[in-house]
């Protein structure tokens, strides 16, 4: 069969490249033709559009970049149009894909969403047309089956996070600190400044400027997928920083805490066991209008699942290096350690089994046989 897959985001591609494997090894003949990014390349298909192009983040900053959006959007029909697949896969990137989603149903393609837009967050009204253009949704958190079944009456299947399979595999390395030429006296700081160039320059200037505060830590900073090493360099060159790209689980596994920008990494960070600070800073029009329109209590997806401030967030003005420092000290702290690491817990039990991938292409074979 013939698999349309879209994903916009870093996020988008790793789930991404386990859904394709996934479904390889459950369909022979499959045929696959997918945007997204390195690791969905490596898994296998033909790649359309890379994510290095797609991503654009905050109002502001989609508004600027309009015109390519839509370019994007056009030549996204013309593609599918030609490739006729048995199935569109949609993960996740919900500005781009529900647009795509409501041409493909009147088109008369099949549409399967696997993980869920954040319409609990905002944009709930986006629910009425997920419901029309939309013939299955697989849900990747607790919290989203009750608020579509519930609250919509819109059947979803919750399939568990796809994380729990991903960093179960994830095992220390003696090689990973030697040839990155790193301490192995567990006293690592790890740097996630975020995944795009725009929030990376707001966000690892003020991570860097904390690290006068720990001299006796060695920090490491994760660098992006798709983005040049040499692009860092600007940042931090002559301080005592050192960087690792590809490699960000096996580094948050020899870690002793980490400064995580908001989104998935707050999740992999958490499930990975490593006390965090959670820190972010968009434009100041961006932040204005989410305040407005995001009906959050927490921005990280760890306080989110368990509904309370587990891991310390700093959001806008709060995210200084005074207040990063001190946060940053709690977090090493032997109270700090212990706490986080006991909450981290409950969070995993709270994320189901694991074979996410494997039951939502299960779930998809199923339906377009």
């Amino acid at each position: 069969m013939k698999y349309y897959l879209i994903a916009g985001e870093a996020s988008g591609d790793l789930h991404g490249s386990k859904l394709i494997e996934a479904l390889k090894k459950k369909d022979d003949n499959a045929k696959i033709r997918f945007w997204g990014g390195d690791l969905m390349e490596q898994a296998g298909g033909i790649l359309v559009k890379h994510i290095n192009i797609l991503s654009f983040m905050g109002f502001w900053e989609v508004v600027t970049h309009l015109r390519t959006i839509l370019r994007n959007i056009k030549f996204c029909k013309k593609d599918i149009s030609l490739f006729q697949p048995d199935v569109i896969i949609y993960i996740d990137y919900p500005g781009f894909n529900l647009r795509i989603a409501k041409w493909a149903r009147q088109q008369g393609f099949k549409n399967h969403f696997y993980i869920s837009p954040q319409v609990w967050a905002w944009k709930e009204n986006r629910v009425r047309q997920m419901k029309k253009d939309l013939d299955a949704l697989y849900v990747i958190l607790p919290f989203e089956k009750d608020f579509f079944e519930k609250k919509h009456q819109f059947k979803v299947e919750f399939v568990g996070h796809p994380l729990m399979d991903t960093l179960t595999k994830i095992k220390k390395s003696t090689s990973f600190i030697r040839e990155n030429k790193l301490s192995a006296k567990n006293n690592l700081i790890a740097l996630l400044p975020g995944s795009r160039k725009q929030e990376i320059k707001k966000i690892l200037p003020i991570f860097i400027k904390v690290i006068a505060s720990f001299p006796q830590f060695e920090f490491v900073l994760a660098g992006a997928p798709g983005i040049d090493p040499q692009w860092y360099q600007k940042f931090f060159s002559g301080k005592k920083i050192k960087f690792i790209q590809n490699n960000t689980h096996v580094l948050l596994l020899h870690a002793k805490a980490a400064l995580v920008s908001s989104g998935t990494a707050t999740l992999e960070t958490g499930l990975l066991n490593v006390p965090q600070v959670v820190c972010y800073r968009s434009s100041f029009l961006t932040y204005q209008i989410a305040r407005w329109l995001v009906k959050l209590k927490y921005i990280s997806l760890v306080n989110l699942i368990l509904g309370r401030e587990v891991v310390k967030e700093l959001i806008q003005e709060s995210f200084n290096v005074r207040e990063v420092t001190k946060h940053l000290k709690y977090a090493l702290s032997e109270k700090g350690q212990k706490k986080l690491k006991n909450d981290y817990q409950e969070l995993r039990s709270a994320l189901g089994e694991e074979g996410a991938s494997q039951k939502t292409a299960q779930f998809i074979i199923n339906a377009i046989k």
